[in-house]
């Protein structure tokens, strides 16, 4: 009878602790997934409610915040018309996966319409928010591109930090991979410099701005998914299909790729638009 009662005793107090550590195990995943909805909630809140507009110019986005277990990034794209008319165009990537790298894309994208205030030289830009970025001490760090488009010649002044490369097409099929020198991500290194690149938006053509999320993962290395977007721009080109077309295509491939992380583009198009000023040679 004593070693009954022992066993009887002993089983209770392990089910005791196991009843415990579920309760722990559930509280823990319910703060976790709140975490989780407030890291969603700031992503959404930081990324522009509306665009700019301007004759001819056509902008579209893509949005999907990584939603797999417990992973939340701080992917981001902004775009707002600049002290001088001008557009400014950013999209970028923090590191890590966690409410930090939401609110650390917050200070990037805050940043960057800041200083866009005090100059609106792509390279100059990122330079003075990589420094910062570095002077807050941070553990994190951001990719970026930032480009300025001139609505009244097309002409697109680009600076990459780190960031993958963007993507063009014009109407009469040509494309091609951005292969302009880029600077170190931005918040790494204190008075890194960042080169800019021009190129022109011409009628019907179409930039691309992707993250990595869109382009790679478990299941499409970066060179395979930058083609696959590549071939995507240039048939929306050709076709005259519209950024929205474009932009819903290259979500679509980003759905495909097996990540874990974010995904975001931003397209930049001209739809054609007679009131389109020229330059001459354009």
């Amino acid at each position: 009878m004593l070693f009954r009662s022992e066993s009887a005793e002993d089983g209770e107090e392990l089910l005791a602790k196991l009843g415990a550590l579920t309760a722990r195990a559930r509280e823990l995943a319910e703060t976790q997934r709140s975490r989780v909805e407030l890291a969603v909630a700031l992503q959404h809140g930081m990324l522009p409610r509306d665009l700019p507009s301007a004759p001819g110019v056509r902008l579209a986005v893509g949005y999907m915040p990584a939603n797999h277990g417990l992973n939340v990034g701080g992917d981001w794209y902004d775009a707002f018309t600049m002290a001088d008319g001008r557009i400014g165009l950013s999209i970028g990537d923090v590191q890590g996966h966690n409410i930090q790298a939401a609110a650390f894309m917050g200070q990037v994208r805050v940043a960057l319409r800041a200083l866009a205030s005090v100059t609106g030289d792509p390279g100059e830009l990122l330079a003075r928010t990589n420094d910062l970025l570095v002077s807050l001490d941070s553990d994190l760090f951001a990719t970026c591109t930032f480009l300025r488009l001139d609505p009244a010649t097309g002409t697109l002044e680009c600076a990459r930090a780190g960031h993958i490369p963007h993507i063009w097409a014009t109407a009469d099929g040509r494309s091609g991979v951005d292969e302009g020198e880029g600077g170190p991500p931005l918040g790494v290194l204190h008075g890194a410099m960042y080169p800019v690149t021009c190129q022109r938006l011409t009628l019907g053509g179409v930039f691309v701005l992707p993250t990595d999320g869109v382009v790679e993962g478990p299941s499409l290395d970066l060179d395979d998914g930058l083609r696959q977007v590549r071939r995507l721009a240039e048939v929306t080109a050709a076709a005259g299909l519209g950024v929205e077309t474009l932009a819903g295509g290259v979500m679509k491939l980003a759905d495909s790729v097996g990540h874990e992380d974010d995904a975001a583009v931003l397209v930049v198009g001209h739809d054609g638009d007679t009131s389109w000023r020229r330059t001459p040679g354009a």
